[in-house]
């Protein structure tokens, strides 16, 4: 296990391949932690170096005090980068770490070769929402908010064809600590990107699921119609589409990063 210190947060990391390739940055969603990439390894390890790292407050990474700020997060990423004298890399997010893809074009563009946004959107949710998700975890944990989780990240077919898959993603929110669960809900609810995405031009994979019922295919095509030089794939699958269409997504991935 590999950690950087940033101000008192330890940021866990894994960062595999060939130091000649081209660096990938892979950023997790809501609840997660950098295994979520395991199905995008094999598929991409003899094309670009591998970095994968647990969000603060997820995984092995430190649950520094929130509320946390999607700016906070994207900060963690260029400080990563500068401690591995990584001057500029591809990035890939899936919903939260979309959020963080979308401030780092914004405000680091300089540091992006690509950019992969991948089940996400430019405004995630109402306040509402996820004021009350917080409260809940935060008095109950995340038990009560897993069932229907599991309902939006995966369709009804993949649950009953592979029962193991979801139930190693079950036991990875289990696992999940309630306080950087929390902090990191109230990065995204206070998101919004709606009226800076044409400030990004790093070119642009936008990759949506075709029943994802979190970041919806309009969700997808708002990014894509508002980001200048960018692309869209829909798969078939609901919000962890890297997962549930493991292959359309790493050939996704393959085909737009490697031209």
């Amino acid at each position: 296990m590999a950690y950087i210190d940033r101000e008192g947060c330890l940021l866990h990391y894994e960062l595999i391949g060939d130091a000649g390739l081209p660096v990938l940055v892979f950023s997790n969603s809501l609840g997660s932690n950098l295994t979520m990439w395991e199905p995008q390894i094999e598929a991409l390890i003899s094309h670009f170096r591998l970095l994968r790292y647990d969000t603060r407050g997820h995984g092995k990474s430190s649950i520094t005090p929130g509320p946390y700020t999607i700016e906070q997060l994207g900060r963690d990423v260029l400080y990563l980068l500068d401690v591995l004298e990584i001057e500029q890399a591809n990035f890939c997010g899936l919903s939260m770490g979309g959020l963080i893809g979308q401030w780092l074009a914004i405000h680091a563009a300089s540091r992006l070769h690509k950019l992969v946004l991948a089940n996400t959107a430019a405004k995630i949710g109402a306040e509402e929402v996820w004021n009350a998700r917080i409260a809940t975890v935060l008095r109950e944990s995340l038990t009560p908010i897993i069932p229907g989780t599991l309902e939006r990240w995966f369709t009804a077919g993949f649950r009953v064809a592979q029962p193991g898959v979801v139930a190693s993603i079950e036991a990875m929110l289990q696992s999940a600590d309630p306080q950087g669960y929390a902090a990191n809900c109230a990065a995204i609810r206070d998101a919004d990107f709606r009226t800076a995405l044409h400030a990004i031009h790093t070119p642009t994979l936008v990759i949506v699921g075709a029943r994802d019922p979190s970041t919806t295919p309009e969700d997808g095509r708002f990014l894509a119609k508002h980001i200048g030089d960018s692309q869209y794939v829909e798969l078939p699958a609901a919000h962890l589409s890297n997962v549930e269409a493991a292959n359309g997504f790493n050939a996704a991935l393959l085909g737009f990063l490697s031209h």
